[in-house]
């Protein structure tokens, strides 16, 4: 958190698993980024958890006092999916985190996002880097929340494939009727999918490095940056290095390091696609449009390619680790 009136004044909403973590970690330690407050919604983890992750990754940070509140325990329709698999039973994947004194607030999530809006002289940014469940409740609760909310910058969806099926991105797959009245809202949209999620990774070497560093945070950062995942049926678990979540708030701070485009963007809703995210990049109409077929769509501004090497210098520098990074000859 800072006190400079230039940061930007941002709540984030997680489901803290090994990349919220390395999220939290960048929004605390970015100097322009001013954290109001966190709320957590089950994802990658059951709710208890996601919230005992985020105060104890708070500690790593060694932030100041930061309102964490839980929110909703499963999607608007459906049970809550495990996604242990990815991230382990904890969310944390084998990085054991100590106890911590913080203790969450007693209020729900969306009542303290509704706090911090309205009290915020300058609007608020919400980052969701999770399943929208939190963020569609609260902006069907208390509408008169948007005319506070600068936009809504999201970790989710895809304009290509998916991860949680062929088509569908976890976070929206989780919960898209969240993501369709998020998208729905009125308020300003910024998507940060797969298409830059899967390309920003710090080399193996460095997290090595990171792990062998005498610096407490480092070595947090080098667990999860080498936390493993099996990529396919029967394919051992490989290193990936992916800051993931992280990337996005990478984007509000930097966003001459993205490229993006205002597409035209909704959720699937039913059949196998439920959860996708289609993006609209025809240059021309289409049959649909000229017939008159086609139904009303959003419009967000979608990141469509990124610099990775920029942002792996962004993310590292910014947690006090760029002596990791190799030295220019």
């Amino acid at each position: 958190m800072t006190n400079s009136t230039a940061a930007i004044p941002v709540i984030l909403d997680v489901d803290t698993g090994v990349d919220d973590a390395l999220a939290i970690l960048f929004a605390v330690k970015h100097p322009g980024i001013n954290v109001l407050g966190i709320s957590c919604v089950a994802g990658n983890a059951s709710l208890d958890r996601v919230v005992e992750n985020t105060l104890r990754v708070l500690d790593v940070a060694d932030a100041p006092s930061i309102p964490v509140a839980a929110g909703a325990r499963r999607p608007l329709l459906e049970p809550a999916r495990s996604a242990a698999h990815v991230h382990g039973e904890s969310g944390l994947g084998t990085l054991q985190l100590p106890p911590t004194d913080r203790t969450a607030e007693s209020i729900s999530s969306i009542e303290l996002m509704r706090r911090l809006i309205l009290a915020s002289p300058r609007p608020v940014t919400l980052v969701g880097l999770a399943p929208q469940t939190n963020l569609a409740l609260l902006l069907r609760q208390y509408p008169e929340c948007a005319d506070n909310i600068e936009r809504i910058v999201f970790m989710g969806g895809s304009a290509t494939v998916g991860n949680a099926t062929a088509v569908a991105e976890f976070n929206v797959w989780h919960d898209p009727e969240a993501a369709a009245i998020v998208l729905d809202s009125g308020v300003p949209n910024f998507m940060y999918g797969l298409d830059v999620f899967n390309q920003v990774v710090i080399g193996e070497q460095i997290a090595l490095e990171l792990l062998h560093s005498e610096s407490n945070l480092a070595q947090v950062v080098g667990r999860l940056l080498s936390n493993r995942i099996a990529l396919g049926a029967s394919r051992n678990s490989e290193y990936t290095g992916l800051i993931g979540d992280a990337g996005a708030l990478c984007a509000l701070v930097d966003p001459d390091g993205v490229s993006t485009e205002m597409l035209p963007l909704r959720v699937q809703l039913s059949g196998y696609g439920r959860g996708q995210t289609l993006v609209d990049r025809r240059t021309h109409p289409g049959e649909d449009i000229v017939h008159g077929l086609a139904s009303e769509w959003e419009v967000a501004e979608v990141a469509l390619d990124v610099d990775v090497d920029r942002y792996a210098r962004l993310f590292l520098t910014t947690l006090g680790l760029g002596s990791a990074l190799p030295q220019p000859a």
